[in-house]
């Protein structure tokens, strides 16, 4: 229940998980779900306690990227990246260390070091042609840290890249690519609200019209 409620409703998600808690406080599935429903309500503290709990219970190292960003959300950008040294990194699969990845740039620009964010970036999973379920957030990241560099036109190509391996929308890489190129958006709804703003108009110009000739 809470896995199927976090893309839709986060806070939802979030309540069940509390209640799961309360009855099943022992379970690591239990612990890991509500870490992960924390997370996506931004209670990061809570959630990074869940997550430690989980960890605890299972020995495993794959929640180690997301306890990261947890520091992140903290604002604790300088403990992420101590994270992003340590030996649990090099314990997780590709997807994991991509994932590790990811976060440790993101920590980066938090200090302000976009040159060296855009670097850790840099690697053989995104020269790669392959693509995985990972390739499109990571094509996207560099692509968004790139145009915070000013450098657009390589941006534009990272974010075309990223469209490309992005066929479950897992991105806004479209949207990124209309506005570089300056293309506006106009919602239709609003085209056809206008309508009968302007008959009504022509119909008053036309009333008072008549008055007049009268």
């Amino acid at each position: 229940m809470v896995a199927r409620l976090i893309d839709e409703d986060p806070e939802e998600a979030y309540a069940y998980a509390r209640i799961a808690l309360r009855l099943a406080s022992r379970v690591a599935a239990v612990r890991e779900a509500a870490g992960f429903a924390a997370y996506a309500t931004q209670k990061y503290a809570e959630a990074l306690a869940e997550f430690r709990a989980a960890r605890r219970m299972t020995g495993s190292v794959e929640l180690w990227p997301v306890m990261a960003d947890c520091e992140r959300g903290l604002g604790r950008p300088e403990k992420a990246m101590a994270m992003a040294g340590e030996p649990e990194v090099q314990k997780l699969d590709k997807a994991g260390q991509v994932e590790m990845r990811l976060v440790a740039a993101g920590a980066r620009r938090d200090m302000g070091q976009l040159d060296a964010a855009i670097v850790t970036l840099q690697s053989p999973e995104l020269a790669s042609n392959a693509v995985h379920p990972w390739t499109p957030r990571l094509r996207y990241a560099y692509a968004d840290a790139l145009l915070e560099a000013g450098r657009e036109d390589e941006a534009r190509e990272w974010f075309g890249k990223a469209l490309e391996a992005d066929k479950d929308g897992a991105t806004d890489a479209s949207d990124r690519l209309a506005e570089l190129d300056g293309v506006e958006f106009v919602d239709a709804l609003d085209d056809d609200e206008a309508e009968p703003v302007a008959a009504d108009a022509d119909r008053d110009d036309a009333r008072e019209d008549g008055e007049s000739q009268a």
